[in-house]
């Protein structure tokens, strides 16, 4: 009866999955180069997009089906910020796109609970989007200057803390 339900949240596993991936691999390369903001808000949304699988899979086992754990794409291995930003904003409006349309799908099949869920899915990948739309913005109006604001801000904060301050 659910079965629809099952696949299309089986999908969402899998493009949460490859979202937790692409998020990590970008806050490692953010915190690699010493960009400490933008590698906490790819970690953070990592963790968030972490929290969708749980949900789905809660969904998916309430269902009587079993929880596929594959990513659907493979990492980007991309080191420019803006690249990144781009990268992940493409992402998450792509995720809008198919929960909106997964969730009019379950209720076509009379699963208003699924719907809920991909509907409240699509709040966090909208809010998502916001974050990462607003710094690719200030990346295009600052430049270099926004990323470089960031480095400094990490030696300034390494110096206090090794104790030799004035």
């Amino acid at each position: 009866m659910y079965e629809k339900s099952i696949e299309l949240l089986n999908q969402a596993v899998g493009d949460e999955l490859s979202a937790v991936h692409q998020y990590m691999y970008c806050h490692f390369q953010c915190d690699d180069q010493g960009y400490d903001l933008l590698a906490g808000l790819f970690k953070k949304t990592a963790i968030e997009e972490m929290m969708h699988i749980e949900k789905i899979a809660d969904r998916i086992l309430f269902l009587k089906g079993d929880v596929e754990l594959k990513a659907s794409q493979d990492v980007n291995k991309i080191h420019n910020v803006k690249d990144m930003l781009e990268l992940v904003s493409g992402m998450e409006q792509q995720s809008i796109k198919d929960y909106n349309n997964w969730a009019l799908a379950c209720a076509s099949h009379a699963d208003s609970a699924t719907r809920k869920l991909f509907e409240s899915l699509v709040e966090d990948e909208e809010r998502h989007y916001g974050q990462f739309a607003n710094e690719l913005e200030n990346l295009q109006k600052y430049g270099e200057h926004y990323l470089a604001l960031q480095s400094i801000e990490r030696s300034k904060n390494t110096f206090m803390q090794s104790g030799t301050t004035k």
